[in-house]
C-alpha cells in the first residue's frame, strides 16, 4: 500500500462515514435514538480510522523509502577562513544548497523511520529525512560560545511522522524503531563527500573519483 494508497482509503472512508452520520441525524431526526447512536458512533469510528490514515499517508511523503545504503547528497566542502567552510549540498534530484558555516567540523543528522514487517507487508518501507545541518567545534568551550551556525535541510512538514506516532497510541504496531542519526567529518580543506544512508544511520565518505 503506497502513500497514495493510504490517502484513497483514508478519503474512501471518510466519505463512507459521512454518510453514516447522515444517515444517524436522520434517525436521530425521526426519534429512532438507538439506531441514531449507533450509527454516528460507528460513523466517528470511520472518520477518526479515515483521518489517521490520512495523516499517515501525508506524513510518509515527506520520507524517502530506504532499502539498502542510499545516496542522501554530495557535499563539497570549501574552507572561506579561519574556522569557516561553505557546505554545498548536490542532491540526487538535481537541486542544490549552499550553506556557510562556522567550526572545525561540519555535522549532519536525519530522522530514521522503520517499519515492522505488518507495515512492510502494507508497502510502507524504511524512510529517512534529513534534518539539518551545523558547523561543529572541537574545543568544547568553543561550542558553548562561540558563534553557532545551524539550517534545517527539509522544509517543515505539513505532517511530522516522530509527532504523529507520540500522539497516537494506535501507530504503534506500524512501528519497528524510530530514531535519529548523526555524522561529523573535519571541515578545514578541499574536499568531495558523499552523505550515504542506511538502515544503520547516516555515513559521510570521501567522495569517490569520476570514472
Amino acid at each position: 500500500m503506497t502513500p497514495n494508497a493510504l490517502t484513497i482509503v483514508a478519503v474512501v472512508l471518510a466519505v463512507l462515514g459521512g454518510a453514516i452520520a447522515v444517515a444517524g441525524l436522520v434517525a436521530l431526526f425521526r426519534l429512532r435514538v438507538v439506531s441514531a447512536t449507533a450509527r454516528l458512533l460507528l460513523a466517528a469510528l470511520l472518520l477518526s480510522i479515515g483521518a489517521l490514515l490520512g495523516a499517515l499517508g501525508v506524513g510518509v511523503h515527506g520520507y524517502r523509502a530506504l532499502t539498502h545504503e542510499t545516496l542522501a547528497a554530495r557535499i563539497d566542502i570549501e574552507p572561506l577562513g579561519a574556522q569557516r567552510f561553505s557546505a554545498r549540498f548536490r542532491y540526487p534530484d538535481g537541486t542544490t544548497t549552499r550553506y556557510d558555516l562556522s567550526g572545525d567540523e561540519i555535522y549532519v543528522d536525519a530522522h530514521i523511520l522503520k517499519w515492522t514487517p505488518w507495515a512492510n507487508f502494507l508497502g510502507l518501507r524504511t524512510g529517512y529525512s534529513l534534518s539539518r545541518v551545523a558547523g561543529r567545534y572541537r574545543d568544547i568551550e568553543q561550542e558553548r560560545n562561540a558563534p553557532r551556525t545551524v539550517f534545517a535541510l527539509t522544509p517543515d512538514q505539513r505532517v511530522d511522522l516522530f509527532t504523529l506516532r507520540r500522539r497516537f497510541a494506535q501507530l504503534a504496531p506500524l512501528y519497528d524503531a524510530e530514531y535519529g542519526s548523526a555524522s561529523f567529518v573535519p571541515a578545514d580543506r578541499m574536499r568531495s563527500l558523499e552523505l550515504r544512508v542506511s538502515t544503520t544511520g547516516l555515513l559521510v565518505r570521501d567522495a569517490e573519483a569520476p570514472k
